[in-house]
Formats: C-alpha cells, sequence, structure tokens
C-alpha cells in the first residue's frame, strides 16, 4: 500500500480522499463476494485483482508509458479495443460503477443525470480514480445525448476524442461506422506513432477474440441445471475484463474453467436445489456496482446470464478471424461493433427484445428482471417494449429502477423478493 500511495501521489491523486474508497472496498467485497459458500479456489486471482485494482494494473499501465507506450480509456463497448492493441497502445476500461464518485460528478453536471456519467467525471475531476489520470487518450461516444454532452464538460480538463455510433443500423449506417474506425486508427497512429497494419489488425482481433471466448466458455456453465459458479462471481469476472491484461485474463479465465469442468462432471452446484433462475437486463453494472446481484442470490435466486454491456453483449459475438485485406477487416469490426450489439441507443431496436428471450430460453431462466439506472431515459423508455414481449412470451418480469446509493436496498429487497416467491 506504500508503494501504491507514492504512485498515487506521483498521478497528482487527492490520495487522503481516495484512502476512504480504499478503507470501503475490502468489506464490501468480503460482504457480497468472500461470504459465498463452495466457491472456486481459482476465484482467487480474480479477488487478489480487486483487492489492488488500484495498483496492480496501474502500474503496468505506468511501466508501459515509461517504455514509450501510451494508454487509451473508453467508456463503452462500441470503442473496439482491437485498434487500440494494433497501434501498439493498452486499451482499459473507464466505466465507474460507485457512488464514491458521483457527487464530483454533480459539481460539474445537472444531478438528474444517470449515476454512470456522473461518476465517471467525478473520479476524473476529483482526482480520486488512477485510470483516470493515467490515460493518454479519453475515446467517448454518442450513445446517449447525456454521454455527448459530458464529454464536452470533461474535455475541458482530459484529451478527448469522440466516435459518433450511428443510431440505426441501416447499410449507410454500417459504412458510416467503417468511416469512423479508419478515423479512430488515424488517431491512435499519430498517437502512438506507430501504424496500423494487416498483421497487428489481425494479432488484435484474435487477442480480443480469445478473451471472448474465454468469457464464452464460462457462461456455458451457466445453462446447466447444476449451475458450478455463482452470477456473483461470473459478473465481477466480466467487470475485470475490461481492465485486465487480455492474454492473462483470458489464461486465468480458461483455469478457473478447468475447474468448473470438474464440478460439471460431479454435479456439484453453488446453489441450492429449487433456486430460481434469474435473467437480468438492461444498464450495465460497472464495478462495484454488485447491489442488484448481491441482493437476488440472497433471495433466493440465481443471476444465470446478464443481457447487458456488462454481460453477454460483450463476449457473445466474435469479430471474424479471417486474415483479409485492412479494408475488409474494418467491415468485420464494424459488423461485430455495430451489427452485434443492441444497445437501447439504437431505433428500431427490435434485435434486443429477440435476445432477451432468446437468452431467457437458452439459460432457463424462470424471470427477468429489467434493470434502470435512475435518468437513464433509453433504457426506461425501451423497457415498455421488454416488459411487453416477455409478458406475450409467457416470461415473468419485473422492472425496477435503482441507483448506486444503498437507500433503496430495502424495498429491492422486498420487491425482488416478492417476484422471486412468485415465480414458485
Amino acid at each position: 500500500m506504500a508503494d501504491n500511495h507514492k504512485m498515487w501521489q506521483e498521478l497528482g491523486m487527492d490520495v487522503e480522499t481516495h484512502d476512504l474508497l480504499c478503507e470501503a472496498l475490502p468489506q464490501a467485497f468480503g460482504d457480497v463476494f468472500l461470504s459465498q459458500k463452495d466457491r472456486p479456489n481459482k476465484m482467487d486471482y480474480f479477488n487478489m485483482v480487486v483487492a489492488d485494482i488500484h495498483g496492480i494494473r496501474p502500474s503496468e499501465l505506468i511501466e508501459h508509458q515509461k517504455n514509450g507506450g501510451k494508454v487509451v480509456g473508453s467508456f463503452c463497448i462500441h470503442v473496439p479495443d482491437e485498434v487500440v492493441i494494433a497501434a501498439g497502445a493498452i486499451a482499459t476500461g473507464l466505466c465507474s460503477g460507485s457512488q464514491f464518485w458521483v457527487p464530483g460528478g454533480e459539481k460539474v453536471l445537472p444531478t438528474a443525470t444517470c449515476p454512470l456519467i456522473k461518476a465517471s467525471l467525478g473520479a476524473r475531476f476529483d482526482r480520486t480514480c488512477p485510470f483516470f489520470r493515467i490515460c493518454d487518450l479519453f475515446v467517448g461516444e454518442t450513445t446517449c445525448d447525456g454521454k455527448k454532452k459530458a464529454w464536452e464538460v470533461l474535455s475541458e480538463d482530459a484529451p478527448m476524442y469522440i466516435m459518433d455510433i450511428p443510431q440505426m443500423k441501416r447499410q449507410d449506417d454500417f459504412e458510416k461506422w467503417e468511416k469512423e474506425i479508419k478515423n479512430y486508427i488515424k488517431k491512435l497512429e499519430e498517437l502512438t506513432g506507430n501504424t496500423v497494419t494487416q498483421d497487428s489488425l489481425h494479432d488484435a482481433i484474435l487477442t480480443v477474440n480469445a478473451k471472448r471466448k474465454a468469457l464464452q466458455r464460462l457462461n456455458e456453465f451457466r445453462k446447466l441445471e447444476n449451475i458450478p459458479i455463482s452470477g456473483r462471481d461470473v459478473l465481477l469476472i466480466t467487470q475485470i475484463a475490461f481492465y485486465d491484461d487480455p492474454k492473462r485474463f483470458a489464461q486465468m479465465v480458461n483455469i478457473l474453467c478447468d475447474e468448473l469442468e470438474q464440478r460439471k462432471k460431479d454435479n456439484f452446484s453453488v446453489y441450492e436445489k429449487g433456486t430460481k433462475r434469474i435473467l437480468l437486463t438492461g444498464t450495465p453494472l460497472s464495478i462495484p456496482n454488485w447491489k442488484l446481484h448481491q441482493i437476488i442470490e440472497t433471495s433466493g435466486g440465481a443471476v444465470v446470464c446478464e443481457e447487458m454491456c456488462t454481460g453477454i453483449r460483450y463476449s457473445e459475438a466474435l469479430v471474424n478471424e479471417e486474415k483479409a485485406s485492412m479494408e475488409k477487416m474494418i467491415e468485420n469490426l464494424a459488423q461485430r461493433y455495430l451489427g452485434n450489439i443492441n444497445c437501447a441507443c439504437f431505433t428500431p431496436n427490435k434485435s434486443r427484445i429477440d435476445d432477451i428471450i432468446r437468452l431467457a430460453k437458452e439459460y432457463k431462466a424462470d424471470g427477468v428482471i429489467d434493470v434502470n439506472l435512475k435518468f437513464c431515459n433509453i433504457y426506461d423508455i425501451e423497457g415498455y417494449f421488454v416488459e411487453k414481449a416477455l409478458a406475450d412470451a409467457g416470461i415473468p418480469c419485473i422492472g425496477i429502477e435503482t441507483d448506486y446509493t444503498d437507500e433503496d436496498a430495502e424495498q429491492l429487497k422486498t420487491r425482488i423478493g416478492a417476484f422471486i416467491e412468485m415465480l414458485s
């Protein structure tokens, strides 16, 4: 911790305020994760990552910079990490999931802004997150009006680059997104001084796909009748995927999956027989937002899938791995990062509704909980279509709205508990 303090001071962080977060995190982590029975032994790696999340990985990023490399932070799964890696830089996630950062965001944003956006800006402006101090470039995207205007505020304090995501998925929109990726490549080449080549882009596609394949393998275990790992632990692993070294992460997930394979053979489950299977859908749950999983899984439910950016959307679709021309590989990236991600920013967005029903069947969900972060209008409005479609499909569903505070925890326990009881 002493070495971390020196690093944080050199980054210009408000170390005294940041220490308050460091003091609270172990207790919260222990309550949610270490309190579980029969956790896989190979979760130890992921425990370690979180225990020193503002130490180990930031120090690796700084070392990369000392050797002449660049670090690029992004807020959304629409931004292709492959481009960053192909340019010889390191990609890291920047979404913030803690109430700790929200007050800092409210200094520069309206209170009626979603907590994810407020937390992101608060982490930067209050100087209490090392990832927000280290990055050489912040890459925003136009997935909602709140973000678009927030990036303007953030650009006063940080080097910003914006990717303009089309709001529809017509042929013209795919061509526009290809141009956005090409411009992003030029920006990364300028930043790093490196040229993105056919070889480097193909290698990067294989690297990121390997991470996705490891997560796909992990999620397959959640389809079993006897589920060998909790939804809480899978959420944690997915959240870490945004930050960790991609090759090391894929290796560690596969090692964990080897342990789960034995549990599968033994028909071992971390849940009691009869536990109700829940699919979560809606707004992302950025680290360390573990509230809903904790409530569901201590109320008689098992989270078996997340139709979210911090869930199946992050890993389900691969980029075509053919080693083709640069033009064709960029087209393949555009198809994956526009065509295969069904964010509520799109209109129309029937594909997301289809995904939810498909996943509910694949993961044998007894019910669906549709989650909306307060003030996220696009997911809130789309909830109308989600709940209507699930009702037509005969799949029980409940819609809830929440934020990062614990003020609604008891109310949520009551509502979610009653929903799970109803499933019985």
